[in-house]
């Protein structure tokens, strides 16, 4: 096959297409488009911030618009999905256990995810924990009392939460189903029971498997990849596989980026897409906010190479040196990456407050523009429960106020 060449426009848009984020949904979503949207980015991060809706709501919100919250913890207590450390923590399809069963296996290779020191001084009190939750059944950290004085921060976790977390790490518990977004954690093979009948290490696929595996997913979720790019979507560790290989056996198919000296990768499930793409068919239409740690920007340097977009979230940055706000969500239209959202749902008062917006430099700002990002806020704010939006302090600053006049019509105002 002719190697392809696209665009940078062309290549944004099979990467988001490849994402779910091309075109606006048409029909309502169903619970089985949750899982089908797990399963096409591979996998879901989870984090617990939630100024906005939690990262995970958010970002399945994004590609399939207004859905009950409820339906994904739901997935994870039927057995759909399974928790684990995937991307970092993440939502993951229940199919694809055992290619992360090498990674529970040899948990002293997982980093600060697991501690071996831990295990070996605290084993008569971890091997307590589990014959706890084997005799009286799923736990949580909040059902064990802080009696260290402590005040429990992510490097004070008190002790039977770190066994907890060395114990999920290591396989031998799993995460049984969430309450109030709390994890429940029980022995691993009465999860498994449930999600995978007949599980056996036995068919746990090889490690070489496993690596080639990863790859033809990462380029599958990502649309089009640099081999620069792989490793970073499943945090796979050398020695990786080379995506070479995969073409030489007609498993990937290589093609070109106008202007870029290395090639890209596309997985031949997207030849359709890709050619469509190259051909300039491919039209990006959707507007959409999207999560800090939405698969599309969560890696700072392929958002940089692709999107020319400079992101990085500043929750843990001193809040004397954040430029753009504590958690700015980017907003993507029609095809690129356009601003950042510094945004905040007052959920009592129902209110939405935009504390801050940055558009990038360079920006044509038409109407159309502005009804685009307008319409796409109003139905994040909809959904949070906060129909009214507040406009704070923007870049440039007359971008603001043609917001608020969009959110806000005059004829809205008099009624």
């Amino acid at each position: 096959m002719t190697e392809l060449t696209f665009s940078l426009a062309a290549a944004r848009a099979l990467h988001l297409a490849a994402q779910g984020l091309l075109q606006p949904r048409r029909r309502k979503a169903q619970k089985a488009d949750l899982l089908e949207a797990i399963r096409q980015m591979g996998v879901l991060q989870i984090d617990t911030i939630h100024v906005v809706a939690r990262s995970p709501f958010l970002v399945l919100w994004s590609r399939l618009g207004d859905y009950p919250q409820a339906w994904l913890e739901e997935l994870l207590a039927e057995g759909a999905l399974f928790e684990y450390w995937a991307h970092e923590a993440c939502f993951v399809p229940v199919e694809d256990y055992g290619l992360y069963r090498h990674r529970m296996i040899d948990p002293g290779s997982m980093g600060w995810k697991y501690s071996v020191t831990w295990m070996a001084e605290r084993r008569a009190e971890v091997d307590a924990l589990l014959a706890h939750i084997r005799e009286h059944g799923p736990v949580r950290s909040s059902d064990f009392e802080r009696t260290d004085g402590k005040a429990g921060g992510w490097w004070e976790w008190k002790p039977e939460k770190r066994s907890l977390e060395v114990l999920f790490t290591a396989g031998q518990l799993m995460i049984a189903r969430r309450h109030n977004f709390q994890r429940v954690y029980d022995l691993a093979e009465r999860v498994l029971e449930r999600a995978l009948p007949g599980w056996d290490d036995s068919r746990m696929p090889s490690m070489d498997e496993t690596r080639r595996t990863f790859v033809l997913k990462t380029v599958k979720a990502l649309g089009l990849a640099k081999a620069s790019w792989i490793a970073d979507y499943f945090r796979t560790r050398p020695p990786r596989f080379d995506p070479e290989t995969l073409v030489a056996e007609g498993a990937l198919l290589r093609a070109r980026v106008q202007g870029w000296d290395e090639p890209v990768y596309v997985h031949p499930d997207h030849a359709a897409l890709a050619a469509s793409a190259a051909a300039g068919t491919l039209s990006a239409t959707a507007t959409a906010i999207l999560s800090p740690f939405d698969p599309v920007v969560w890696d700072r340097r392929r958002a940089l190479e692709l999107f020319d977009f400079d992101y990085r979230l500043e929750c843990y940055t001193p809040a004397e040196k954040r430029r753009y706000g504590y958690f700015t969500l980017p907003i993507l239209r029609r095809g690129a990456l356009v601003g950042r959202v510094d945004a905040k749902a007052h959920r009592r008062g129902g209110i939405f407050e935009l504390k801050a917006l940055a558009l990038e430099p360079g920006l044509r700002v038409s109407e159309r523009f502005v009804r685009d990002v307008a319409a796409a806020i109003q139905r994040c704010a909809n959904w949070h429960g906060c129909p009214q939006v507040r406009a704070g302090a923007s870049e440039p600053p007359e971008f603001g106020a043609m917001l608020q006049a969009a959110l806000n019509p005059p004829d809205m105002e008099a009624a």
